[in-house]
């Protein structure tokens, strides 16, 4: 027979409304008396009804992860397990516990949140990405529903958020294949739809802008976020009559795919085309050629998002507001001045 509140009250001849604001931490209760019922549920193996629980405190002490769509981009690049590694860990660290939920579709996902929200089964929500209109934003900026964006959202600017300045890097990256001579650099964007696809290519066009240079359009392929979309780019950009030196990826994983379909093509980085990377992923650096990248502290962001939505879900003091997590450019061996410079 499982090990009952009364039989831990029995034991530490308490009453069972003692034992019960033990476990609830009441602080009416006496550090001395505290300890001896603790010691006992230790000893009897008795755990507390975590539903019991959460139905007395109003909590959970659960946060919800609301996995990207596609989901199988969350096992295909490694910037998700870095973010929600990121995120166990301070969760973990507070005592919360973390519930995924995923759709195939717009109406799916809102559905997933709205049995999360409507069934408080989570105390707070984490979105691991930031797209354009997005319903999800929407749905819980409405009801007022704790949650961190990871991204940015154009239509509720003000909710709470954890970013990088995603143009400014760009712009970085950008400016850095044009500091080694290069004047005519292409751009492997990811799914229009994002917002991080939007302010990276934004941040590439100012730096061409900004240095007297032109975006040719042709220069510019739209992908996702998966090796695929940089091995497919190599096979367009490589047949151009007049074709790119260099190449900003939108996202490491889609430059180790550039990387693979040029050695195909029997090309050679950086002598025939010099490329900068972004999320500085731990394989970067493994890459042939290592892989110029920018880091953007993609564990930080998953631990800050983590921590900030913590602090909301309890009310904490303080102003609570965007973050933006600092970025560094990572210069490698795959970024060179172009052969003929």
């Amino acid at each position: 027979m499982p090990v009952t509140i009364i039989d831990v009250a029995r034991k530490a001849g308490v009453s069972p409304s003692t034992v019960s604001r033990v476990i609830s931490n009441n602080p009416r209760i006496s550090k001395e008396t505290a300890d001896k019922v603790r010691r006992i549920m230790k000893e009897l193996g008795y755990h507390p009804n975590e539903i019991a629980k959460s139905l007395v405190s109003k909590t959970t002490r659960t946060l919800g992860i609301i996995l990207p769509r596609p989901a199988d981009e969350l096992f295909q690049n490694l910037f998700f397990s870095e973010v929600i590694r990121g995120i166990v860990a301070h969760a973990s660290r507070s005592g919360y516990d973390l519930l995924m939920a995923a759709g195939t579709s717009g109406q799916e996902e809102v559905d997933a949140i709205a049995r999360l929200v409507n069934g408080r089964r989570v105390d707070g929500i984490i979105l691991l990405y930031s797209r354009r209109d997005d319903p999800l934003i929407a749905y819980l900026a409405e009801r007022s529903f704790p949650f961190v964006l990871i991204g940015r959202s154009e239509q509720y600017p003000q909710v709470l958020s954890v970013d990088n300045d995603n143009v400014q890097a760009a712009y970085d990256a950008t400016r850095h294949l044009i500091a080694q001579g290069h004047e005519r650099i292409g751009f492997v964007s990811g799914p229009p739809n994002l917002i991080v696809s939007k302010d990276r290519m934004e941040g590439y066009v100012k730096a061409l802008a900004d240095a007297g240079l032109q975006a040719d359009p042709e220069w510019i392929v739209e992908g996702e976020f998966l090796q695929e979309s940089g091995y497919r780019a190599m096979s367009y950009f490589m047949n151009l009559p007049k074709r790119p030196t260099a190449l900003v990826a939108i996202d490491d994983i889609v430059a180790f795919g550039v990387l693979r379909g040029l050695s195909e093509l029997g090309f050679r980085v950086p002598r025939d085309l010099s490329i900068v990377g972004f999320n500085n992923l731990s394989l970067s650096e493994l890459a042939t050629p290592p892989l110029s990248s920018i880091d953007i502290g993609i564990y930080q962001i998953g631990y800050t998002a983590s921590q900030t939505l913590i602090r909301a879900v309890r009310e904490e003091s303080g102003q609570l507001q965007p973050i933006i997590i600092p970025h560094k450019l990572v210069v490698r061996e795959s970024s060179l001045p172009p052969a003929d410079a």
